[in-house]
């Protein structure tokens, strides 16, 4: 006779389950080919930041690791699976680790620290954009992944220094009028998505032996796409379900 698993168990093993699964949807979904490291752009980030932040650092790692990991196998990319399981599941753990450990400050320093949070992710991002992300890009979108890109289109420098406006003003208005505290859940993304350029970096230089750098501003940028999305996305979730409110 078998025996029957906690509810709080089970209920964790099966949001584990759901939120890899989801990782893995997430990142093959949407898809850029970078040919000079034969690695790609993706999206997964959104889940993997979203899953770390709601659900900690265990299922944060398993779901990032394990779901990005399938993905890279799924579209292809078999020589970055075993770095990739590595990495993305040390990027969720440090990101459910960190995004716990929130310091006690007044509402005027969360405020000011979450500007400052803003400005750094704004001019990252108009930075990054403007210099490797302008001109003409190609986009693949759908599950599987077309063989010839969806979309070809021509991204103007100016769209990148708007969009880092935008998100900047965004960030502080959420932190002045909604959750002065938001700049934390920012500054932990940073954190966690660095350990994930870093850590691709070093794989590609050291095991690879291709133009690691290249990839540096297409990782920066996954990061950047990840934190835009999945800072309102985390908040909109706990509004509506505040038991998963660390």
């Amino acid at each position: 006779m078998t025996q029957k698993l906690p509810q709080s168990r089970s209920i964790q093993l099966a949001t584990t389950a759901i939120f890899t699964a989801l990782v893995f949807a997430v990142t093959i979904v949407f898809s850029s080919y970078v040919p000079q490291t034969t690695g790609f752009f993706n999206i997964g980030e959104i889940m993997v930041y979203t899953t770390a932040i709601l659900f900690g650092p265990l299922v944060g790692a398993f779901a990032g690791g394990f779901g990005s990991m399938f993905a890279d196998l799924f579209l292809g990319y078999s020589h970055f699976a075993p770095a990739t399981l590595i990495i993305k599941g040390f990027e969720g753990a440090i990101i459910g680790l960190i995004s716990r450990k929130k310091p006690v400050l007044s509402k005027t320093k969360w405020k000011l620290f979450t500007l400052a949070a803003g400005l750094l992710v704004g001019i990252l991002l108009a930075v990054v954009g403007s210099i490797y992300y302008s001109g003409v890009v190609e986009l693949s979108i759908g599950v599987p992944p077309p063989q010839t890109p969806n979309f070809i289109v021509t991204v103007p420098p100016e769209f990148w220094y708007g969009l880092g406006a935008v998100v900047t003003f965004l960030l502080a208005l959420m932190g002045f009028v909604f959750d002065p505290e938001i700049g934390w859940l920012v500054l932990t993304i940073i954190v966690g998505g660095l350990v994930m350029v870093t850590g691709y970096f070093l794989y590609e230089q050291l095991f690879l032996g291709v133009a690691a750098l290249v990839e540096i501003p297409s990782n920066v940028g996954q990061m950047c796409v990840g934190l835009i999305v999945s800072v309102p996305l985390v908040r909109a979730v706990r509004r509506y379900l505040p038991s998963l409110r660390a």
